[in-house]
């Protein structure tokens, strides 16, 4: 994650295979696929889905790749609170459960329209490591021996006191005191071949290293690598400069800090929370009333129209949202029609959604945005666009009472 800104029981079967599993790690950035078989996506993906790839957390919506847990049901979530022999913990575990949930679980709640809750069980007691922390090298660009001995020692140790065969996600959350613990390691680790305890298999844990209290939405960015959803900040290769050139506050996978960071109605696509109901595949120019991205309806209202996508190409297309001030785009700087690119074979971390700009002179709110030039990228009621390189212009028509927007797409302009 870039950090750009910050204000006992029955008997189970033992642990097995840790040492394997471990001698080949996936970091988070890594570019190769976690194999998996394919699920057929919710309802029929239409001809604007774009297909998977072997891109690592490809935004292809025509399958699910079912080595991820998809959150179209409720899912447990086990939290371990790992302590080191060199520091006495400052805060409970208790304190540190509540700088995430139920925050975290509200954020998905609201962002599904209640399709999908998250369930948290936190320990109520600390995890002893068998080693200091300063042993093991925690780090954003951590060594993968190092990275392999505390993954291995904190799951080996948790196991006499957790049944992981019961929890989808598991969160290990370290001391945030110790002196060796760094929050920029806080990230998803992948595992080439996955741990096996208690009859189940372990594909994937979170490691937080989070200072108290948090950095804002750290863990519903986490956790959406847990579904398969990629990062969509650009990091420089010297680590320094602007890290949110691609999609700025829209979306929590591109910054936890996101004045407007809703998931992209695509990704919501992509986890099944939008279906063919709620997704236009448009092929010909037409008229279309998008509701607001982040608006939860009342119990008993149909969601309406979310997303529109244009196809592009084989592996390519624009998307066009309404996103407003509510929700959890409750701060957002600007109101408006957001268009975006998306690109299915273009893996995590290298840019597979691209906001475009329609207000390229101006910026928006550069006190409290990530990335100012971004901020006041949609359009706005009376503006149009045409997208660069094809042949779509995109209108705003009116706002209709409700708050939905009508939108005018021209194709082959």
């Amino acid at each position: 994650m870039p950090r750009q800104r910050r204000t006992g029981g029955a008997e189970r079967p033992s642990l097995r295979g840790v040492g394997a599993a471990l001698t080949s790690l996936l970091a988070l950035a890594a570019t190769s696929l976690v194999a998996g078989p394919a699920a057929a996506a919710t309802g029929e993906a239409g001809p604007c889905a774009l297909p998977r790839t072997e891109a690592h957390h490809s935004l292809g919506v025509s399958d699910w790749n079912d080595a991820y847990p998809r959150p179209d049901r409720p899912l447990d979530a086990v939290m371990i609170f790992l302590s080191f022999p060199d520091h006495r913990p400052a805060v409970t575990p208790g304190e540190l459960a509540a700088d995430h949930f139920p925050a975290t679980t509200q954020f998905f709640r609201r962002a599904s329209y209640g399709k999908f809750t998250l369930r948290p069980h936190p320990l109520r007691q600390w995890i002893r490591m068998p080693e200091t922390s300063d042993h093991y090298g925690i780090r954003r660009d951590w060594d993968n021996g190092r990275r392999g001995a505390y993954l291995r020692d904190a799951v080996a140790a948790a196991d006499p006191q957790v049944d992981f065969s019961r929890y989808a996600v598991v969160y290990l959350v370290a001391d945030p005191d110790a002196p060796g613990v760094d929050s920029d390691a806080t990230k998803v680790v992948n595992f080439d071949e996955p741990l096996h305890a208690d009859g189940t298999d372990i594909r994937r844990v979170v490691t937080v290293f989070e200072r108290h209290p948090p950095d804002r939405n750290v863990l519903a960015h986490e956790t959406g690598h847990v579904f398969d959803l990629p990062d969509l900040y650009h990091r420089p290769a010297d680590g320094k400069g602007d890290w949110d050139t691609h999609v700025g506050d829209w979306d929590v996978m591109g910054s936890q800090f996101g004045l407007a960071p809703d998931l992209f109605g695509w990704h919501k696509w992509k986890l099944g929370w939008l279906d063919r109901r709620q997704v236009v595949c448009v092929q010909s120019s037409r008229d279309i009333t998008l509701e607001p991205m982040a608006a939860v309806p009342a119990p008993g209202v149909s969601l309406g129209t979310r997303l529109a996508v244009i196809r592009t190409g084989e592996d390519s297309a624009v998307a066009v949202e309404a996103r407003s001030s509510t929700g959890n785009d409750s701060t957002t700087c600007t109101e408006g029609v957001l268009l975006y690119r998306v690109h299915s074979k273009t893996p995590s971390g290298g840019g597979p959604v691209e906001v475009i700009d329609t207000h390229p002179e101006t910026g928006g709110c550069g006190d409290r945005s990530v990335y100012a030039p971004l901020a006041d990228a949609p359009l706005r009621v009376g503006e149009a666009y045409s997208v660069p390189g094809g042949h779509t212009r995109v209108e705003v028509a009116d706002r209709t009472p409700s708050g939905a927007w009508t939108v005018r797409i021209t194709t082959g302009v």
